[in-house]
This record gives structure tokens, sequence and C-alpha cells, in this order.
């Protein structure tokens, strides 16, 4: 009996392995869109998931016995791309509650040079604006502009619509995951990014950069931080259809994939000003924030160092502050955390500012940034870019 009760238990897991899925994105040509490139699909098996609108691309799932040269032989089929699902925030966010500490090597290399590690948060004299929202000096651009009706997309885990300095500016959005129900946020991510991007000017808690911008919470990873490229891609495309004027992504993983990059050039040219994080690692930018329609943003610390943990590269368009970065938390209050998922949510509240002050397109935009950024001494260029921007210059 418990030989037969084996055996059973192997077919079954042989029967499950044979019915595992495998999930692509699939680039096709023009003429085969909607039916045709559907009924090509189907015709192997596999089942579409989602037809994007901006580009000739598509998700779809396929038994695991399908092979990529099965799919690449249907005729119209002109890329295959595995559509990854994977952890989007480990190389862009640090900690959820503390300063991160650098490694022995980073440490002794800092002391060599005879400089401090980095110092904890500092506070202005107005407990509403966090060190970071001071030290870009937002409050230099709100008298001439805060943002207002800018409409900046966090794609992200969510946003807390419900959270007190986020409800008043909070206008809609969209979950690629379960797109029937709402995205609110499940991890605590997204909602921390909004806080920095434009949390409400009301003497209470914290404000964001561009405290008067309208924020819709684009959710495309779920509770742990992970989630498919086409789930972001879809997040982009929503972005870009519904006419987001920025798109904040703190995100970042996985390598280069030319669907991707396509519906990224796509809402670049339909006027969104996309700007990423760069990433933890110490090394090069990672992807999004490589691509050339990103604005890639580096971590700086509170004595404007460039944060060590930050990802650097020719890429890297300006810098801002990413080190203990104090602003929304999920169900309420707030929180402290790190990471270059928190330089970008100030550089995305700049943008909106850039947008205030005049900016039409995303190339004006970056111009703009740019134009108003001031080189940190003792960083390269590729360090920094531009350098930190200063909102009073960006009139």
């Amino acid at each position: 009996m418990r030989k037969m009760t084996t055996i059973l238990a192997g077919a079954l897991l042989m029967l499950a392995a044979h019915a595992q899925a495998a999930q692509k994105v699939i680039s096709f040509e023009a003429a085969y869109r909607d039916g045709a490139i559907v009924k090509s699909v189907e015709s192997i098996g596999g089942k579409v998931l989602r037809q994007f609108k901006l580009i000739d691309a598509l998700s779809a799932v396929f038994p695991d016995n399908i092979k990529d040269a099965a799919i690449y032989s249907l005729e119209g089929v002109t890329g295959v791309e595995e559509d990854k699902y994977i952890n989007w925030l480990e190389s862009t966010e640090l900690s959820m509650n503390s300063v991160p500490l650098p490694g022995l090597k980073s440490a002794m290399s800092t002391i060599n040079a005879g400089l401090e590690l980095p110092l904890p948060v500092s506070r202005t004299d107005d407990p509403e604006i966090p060190w970071g929202i001071e030290r870009v000096n937002a409050a230099g651009a709100w008298n001439f502009t805060e943002g207002a009706g800018i409409k900046v997309a966090v794609i992200d885990t969510g946003v807390d619509y419900t959270h007190p300095d986020l409800k008043g500016n909070y206008a809609g959005g969209y979950n690629t995951i379960l797109t029937t129900q709402t995205p609110m946020d499940d991890h605590g991510h997204g909602t921390h990014v909004s806080g920095t991007i434009a949390a409400v000017k009301n003497a209470s808690g914290v404000v964001g950069v561009a405290p008067r911008a309208l924020i819709y919470g684009v959710k495309v990873l779920d509770r742990n931080g992970s989630g498919s490229y086409s789930n972001v891609m879809a997040g982009i495309e929503w972005a870009a259809l519904n006419k987001m004027d920025v798109i904040n992504m703190s995100l970042g993983g996985g390598g280069a994939m030319e669907a991707m990059q396509k519906i990224m050039t796509a809402a670049h040219e339909a006027g969104v000003t996309i700007v990423c994080a760069a990433g933890n690692d110490s090394g090069a930018v990672n992807y999004p924030a490589k691509y050339p329609e990103s604005i890639a943003v580096s971590a700086s610390d509170s004595s404007d160092r460039l944060a060590y943990f930050s990802s650097r590269g020719p890429e890297i368009a300006v810098i801002a502050p990413g080190v203990n970065i104090y602003s929304a938390r999920l169900g309420g209050g707030y929180r402290t955390m790190s990471g270059t998922s928190m330089s970008c949510p100030h550089v995305a509240g700049l943008a909106a500012l850039a947008i205030g002050a005049g900016a039409g397109t995303p190339d004006e935009v970056r111009e703009k940034l740019t134009g108003a950024a001031v080189l940190l001494p003792g960083l390269k260029p590729t360090d920094q870019g531009a350098g930190l921007v200063n909102a009073a210059n960006l009139r």
C-alpha cells in the first residue's frame, strides 16, 4: 500500500510539473493586432492575459512544454521574452526603519578618506518639512508653483489613500494585479514614496515636494514587493493613456527588456516624464532607470555625499536625498526609510514643480531639472549627474 501511495504521489508530481505554465511577453507585427495574434497564440495552447494598446505586444501564458521556438514560429511574432515575476524593491529600498549601515569595506574606505559616516536625520525649524524636502529647497518654488493639478502616477505597491497627508491629493489610480480592485497599498512602500512627492501642506505630519500635485496610485506590485514585467508595463501604459504628467518608479530589477523599453518610449512620446530609482547595489544603474527615456536618480545623505549603497553611472541625471527619509506610513503615521526608492520621489516632485513652472515636454522637464541643479563637491558626474536640484531655480 505504501509503495502504491508513493507511486501515486510521484505521478501527481509529474502531472503538476507538466501542468506548469510559462508566462511570456510577445511582440508582433502591427498587422496581426487583435484577433489574429490571439488566434495564433491559442493555436499552440497559449492564453492571452493582456494585450497592450501603446505597443504591438501582449502577455500570455503557455504550457511548460511549449518552447520559445514554437512561439517564434507563429506567423507575425517578432519577439519572445520571459515575463518574469520578481521582487522589484530589493534593489531600490534598503531600510524600513533606520539608517542602513555600510559594510566593513565601505566603512573603512570612508574612514580612510577622512570622512564621517552618514549623520542622523536633521530636521528644520518647521517640523512639517523633512530634511530631504528642505535640502532640495522645495519651499523656494512654492511662491511660484506648488505643482497644483499636476498628475503624478506612483507605479508601486499602491497608495494608502486614506492617510491624512495623502487623501487630499489622491485622485484615483489603477490596480494592474486585480483590475476590479482599488490600488490600496498592502506593503507600505508606495505610501512612503507618495508622501515625499505630494503630502499636503497642513501644518501636521510631513509635506511633500509638490504639496498640491495630484497622486494616482498604480498598483503593479504585491504585498511582498513582487510583480511581473507585464504588470509594470501595464502600469506605464495606464499612466500614458490617462494623461499623467509624471511617473515615479521607485523600483528596479532584472535586466534589459525590449518590450519594456518600447512602452517607456511610447509613454515618453505621449508626454509623460518618467523618473526612476537608480538602484542600491553600489554598481551600475539598474533597469528601468538605465533606459534613456528615464530620469535616473542616485541617492545622497544629509552631508551631501553619495549614499554608499547608491548605484551610479553615466545614466544618472541628478542626485537627491535618499538616507533616513521621513514620510507617510501605511495605516497612518510616519516612518523613516532609505534607498534610491526614497531619492526618486524627491525628483518626481521636482518634476511636478518644473511642469508647474512651465516645462511642457519630458525633455523640457529634464532640462529644467538639470539646469536648476548644483554640483556637489567631491562627487563624480557618474555619481550625481548634473547635481542636486535647487527648486528655487526651476522658475
